[in-house]
Order: structure tokens, then C-alpha cells, then sequence
């Protein structure tokens, strides 16, 4: 599938954009990201081992059979940068309307890494964490990555994508943008959910890094077709949302670096995963799993910068395994009066482990369970972009998948309280 597409002013038509051409154009990004991965994690593995940075065994949650070292997620955070200044240097062919890939995007994954690299040697306060996730929030909004979700969530609901008003004061008029505050409040939401989602499932070998390959296989297919359906009416949509001096000196949409990211992290999680399978010799640890969990936000949020809030809710379906799992933490916790963040071995994958009873058993049927999310996300994305189906049926759907899963995880969490009441009647 080919579309023209033409420049913002819509003066001249920049090229043919077609899904294989843009496959080949950004290849470097993968190659390059892979290889980096691939040759770099040892290094890092023998980093982590001369400094004491090792996760040990216990009985309770970590099932691993001896200590393990981190900072694998280094090893991922360098071939991600290495993949990202390649898109920067060797992608040929691009249409002019696309924007790199904004530096402040780079600058969050930095505070999320260093962040991540914190907890991992010095067990910094959970504060601490939120705040280095918020730093990343913020260097996000900045460049209004994701701000665009709030204008069109307005526009679905009530018509004004954009809502502003202003407060008197004697001496001047103070504006305010309610859209931009809204979606950096989406942004915020985000970036701590993608994060610690992806932070909870990290608990088998290769668990996190075969699941974020597979969702970002389907970001990468919703990102190319959207790429190869942009008309002159979608930039000139997007170039309402930001600066004039951006679109003249970088271009008007992200497009390119949606498939840049996708591309990157792909092949960084493919270049980690042969040294993080069952058996693991290295961990991602949270240096690593917040990252990855950084970069699928980012490209989700990526995906509504025309408001698309409907493609932005497929992306959250793609990255189904992790919002699975923290809904059915959440609700499972709250129904046993538990806090929010008290651990337990009651996770998705460890009940898979029990189910199958091993840990590739189980690492394999989560990785089943988000080829199907990926499936749906994907579905849905490309027909409402072919106008197959209405915006509607995607809200519905991803509406009914997550309401589906709070009730199980509301069930379990009955189900968990009614044993352990009867147990302690047993022990009384």
C-alpha cells in the first residue's frame, strides 16, 4: 500500500510512502540496535558481577536458582541510542515532512534509566522513583508528545478540542490552557502506569523482553500503516498542535519517529533476549524494565498526535500483558485490603507457572497471551484507519477487554480472602 503525501504548505508531493520502503529505510535502526545489544550485555554482565550489583534468590517471589546480575537495562539504554543516532545519520528516502525524533524524548529516557540504575545499586525511596518519572513526564510535554490526546478527547466529547480561559487580574489577564494541562496530566498518567506495568512483570527470564518485542512488533505495524495512509489534510491537522518554527525546521509529523523507536527497541529486546531466556544470565532490572515500559508509552502516546484518541486507546491494547497484569494486581489487592504496592506471588506469571509448571511453560503463554492483545490492538487500528470500522468500536472494545479483566482479578481477590478467612478459622 502507497499513499502520496504531500508537504505541509501543500505545495509539492514529497514521495511515495509505501510500508516496504520505510521497512528498508529504517532497518539501520534495528541492525544497529541488535548488534549493540547483542555485543555490549556481557559487558555489562561482568560489570554488574565485579560490583556487586546482583539480584539473590529468595523463597517467596524471585524463583531464580542463583544470583544474577543487573544492568542488562544499560546494555538496552546504549543500543537504543546507538539505533536512535543512526535514524539521525543513515535513513534514506524520508518524506521531509517527517519530524527526527524529538531530543526531549531522548532526555526522558536518560532520567528514566538513571532513575531505574538508582534503585538497582543504592535502593532509592519509592518518592525518589515517581519523581525521576515524573522528570520524564515532563521533558515529554515539552515538546507536546501526547499533549494532542486531551484535543481530541475534548473534540470526541464535546465538540472543542481546544479549551482555554482566561482569569482576570488587575494588572494583566492570565490564560489558561486546559487542553495542554489535561494532556500533560494523560502524559504524567502514562508514563507512571507504562512504567510500573512493565516493572511488574518483570519476574521470570525473558519474560519482559519477549513481551515488549512482541508489542512493539504491533506498534511498528499500526505506526507504518498510518505512515503510508498520512494525506495533506492529516499534516495540515497536526500542524495545528505545534510551533511554526518546528514544522519549518524539523517537518510536521512523527511518523518517522514512531517507526525510528519502534525499530530501536525492537532490536534492542531482540539483542537482549538470547542473554536473558531461560536460563538468564543477566536481568534487565529496573534500570532496564522501566525503559522499556518508557518507550511503548512514548510511541503510544506518539500515536494521537492528530487527537487520534481511539488509535492511542489500540496502542494500550498492544501493550496489553502489562495492563493485564497491573489491573488484576490492583483489584485482587484492594478486594484483600491490601496496599497497592504490597508484593505477592499471585501475578500473571506466577500463576501461569503454577498452571504449566515450569518457567519457559509459562514465559511461553504470556508471550501467546500479548500476540493476541497485539492481534486486536493491530486489528482494530488498521480498520478505523481504513474507515473499515468507527472510532466507537474501538472505545467498546478496549472498554469491555479491561472490564473483563477487573472482574477476574475482583474474583480472585474474593476468592484469596475467603481462604485465608477460613484458614484462620482452621487455626483459631
Amino acid at each position: 500500500m502507497s499513499v502520496a503525501v504531500a508537504d505541509v504548505s501543500g505545495d509539492a508531493i514529497v514521495g511515495d510512502v509505501s510500508i516496504w520502503s520505510l521497512l528498508v529505510s529504517y532497518l539501520p535502526v534495528f541492525v544497529f540496535s541488535f548488534l549493540a545489544v547483542l555485543v555490549l550485555t556481557p559487558l555489562f554482565r561482568q560489570l554488574a558481577l565485579a560490583t556487586g550489583v546482583v539480584d539473590n534468590p529468595d523463597d517467596a517471589r524471585k524463583i531464580h536458582k542463583k544470583a544474577t546480575p543487573y544492568l542488562g537495562g544499560l546494555g538496552v539504554f546504549i543500543g537504543l541510542l546507538i539505533g536512535i543516532a543512526i535514524s539521525y545519520a543513515l535513513v534514506v528516502e524520508e518524506p521531509s515532512a517527517y519530524r527526527p525524533l524529538p531530543l526531549s524524548i531522548v532526555g526522558g529516557m536518560l532520567a528514566i534509566t538513571f532513575t531505574g540504575l538508582a534503585d538497582d545499586v543504592w535502593g532509592w525511596d519509592p518518592r525518589l522513583k515517581i519523581a525521576g518519572q515524573l522528570v520524564a513526564a515532563a521533558l515529554l510535554a515539552v515538546n507536546d508528545i501526547g499533549t494532542q490526546v486531551a484535543a481530541g478527547l475534548f473534540g470526541y466529547l464535546f465538540g472543542m478540542p481546544i479549551v482555554e480561559f482566561t482569569i482576570p487580574f488587575p494588572l494583566m489577564d492570565i490564560p489558561v490552557d486546559v487542553t495542554y494541562w489535561m494532556g500533560t496530566g494523560i502524559i504524567a498518567m502514562f508514563v507512571l502506569g507504562g512504567c510500573n506495568a512493565s516493572n511488574l512483570i518483570d519476574g521470570l527470564d525473558g519474560l519482559l523482553s519477549g513481551t515488549v518485542a512482541i508489542i512493539a512488533v504491533g506498534l511498528l505495524s499500526l505506526s507504518l500503516m498510518m505512515a503510508s495512509v498520512l494525506t495533506e489534510s492529516d499534516l495540515n491537522v497536526i500542524s495545528r498542535y505545534i510551533p511554526e518554527d518546528i514544522i519549518i525546521s524539523e517537518g510536521a509529523t512523527l511518523s518517522g519517529a514512531r517507526i525510528t523507536l519502534c525499530m530501536a527497541l525492537l532490536g534492542a529486546v531482540l539483542g537482549f533476549l538470547p542473554h536473558n531466556f531461560n536460563p538468564a544470565t543477566i536481568f534487565l532490572g529496573d534500570c532496564g524494565s522501566l525503559l522499556l515500559g518508557y518507550c511503548c508509552v512514548v510511541i503510544i502516546l506518539m500515536l494521537g498526535e492528530q487527537g487520534q484518541t481511539h488509535l492511542v486507546l489500540a496502542g494500550l491494547l498492544i501493550f496489553g500483558v502489562p495492563i493485564i497484569d497491573t489491573i488484576l494486581a490492583i483489584c485482587r489487592r484492594k478486594v484483600q485490603g491490601l496496599s497497592m504496592s504490597a508484593p505477592d506471588a499471585r501475578h500473571l506469571h506466577h500463576i501461569l507457572k503454577s498452571w504449566f509448571g515450569g518457567v519457559k511453560r509459562a514465559v511461553l503463554a504470556v508471550y501467546g497471551i500479548e500476540v493476541i492483545m497485539a492481534g486486536i490492538g493491530v486489528t482494530l487500528g488498521i480498520m478505523s484507519l481504513l474507515g473499515h470500522i468507527r472510532m466507537l468500536v474501538v472505545y467498546i472494545v478496549f472498554i469491555a477487554i479491561y472490564s473483563l479483566v477487573a472482574l477476574v482479578g475482583v474474583r480472585m481477590g474474593l476468592s484469596r480472602r475467603k481462604r485465608m478467612a477460613a484458614h484462620l478459622e482452621e487455626a483459631s
